[in-house]
């Protein structure tokens, strides 16, 4: 998928769609392409794919468009030598149970769909904090304990590469997103193979940290 949609894309961007997040960053940084084509280069792909998996389940497609140009204004003003965010400009996805202030956290749980996170997670916020731009969401199995990511507020997440086939669970939608090429890499939670699972069934890397 991510091969198909580089062909749409200008040769200056195409190439983020299948670089990782290390990469993309330092492209941005040395102004070989701006985070706000990598960021509209990713968007337009999920907008293409995740009709068909169902990985993102909550965009945040304009404030990410608005946090890649307040990151090319920030390379843009930087001196030399000039020490920038290591992820600055690399779009990212993190996993609907892992709080973002503002956003939905119900964990695929229907009693819990209103509910708005009112911090962001620790974890989340160092992401952020190192200049990653959240493109959204993704889904994961009720209260994250299945192996495969269908509830009853956001539906089934569906393979990356077999829309016939599971993503895995409980991190199926960081799993489907990711392995599609709509985000660099993204961030999930696991216990018994919830990021493992989802990395293996949809060819990508998944890291438990011991």
């Amino acid at each position: 998928m991510a091969t198909k949609a580089a062909d749409r894309v200008g040769d200056e961007v195409a190439w983020t769609l299948q670089a990782s997040a290390i990469e993309i960053a330092a492209g941005i940084r040395a102004g070989r392409v701006s985070a706000r084509a990598v960021v509209d280069a990713h968007i337009e792909l999920l907008e293409r794919v995740n009709p068909a998996i169902n990985a993102v389940v909550v965009p945040r497609y304009e404030e990410a468009r608005a946090e890649a140009e307040a990151a090319d204004a920030l390379v843009a003003a930087a001196g030399d030598g000039e020490e920038l965010p290591p992820l600055l400009g690399a779009p990212c996805t993190i996993k609907e149970s892992i709080a973002v202030a503002g956003m939905p956290n119900c964990a695929g749980v229907l009693a819990r769909r209103e509910l708005r996170a009112e911090t962001t997670a620790p974890v989340a916020q160092r992401l952020i904090d190192a200049g990653a731009v959240v493109l959204g969401l993704t889904n994961t199995s009720e209260v994250c304990l299945w192996i495969e990511s269908d509830n009853r507020v956001y539906g089934r997440t569906r393979n990356a590469y077999d829309p016939e086939r599971i993503a895995g669970g409980s991190s199926g939608g960081e799993g489907a997103a990711i392995g599609a090429g709509g985000s660099p890499f993204g961030l999930g939670s696991d216990v018994g193979g919830s990021i493992r699972g989802p990395a293996f069934f949809n060819g990508v890397f998944g890291h438990k940290r011991s």
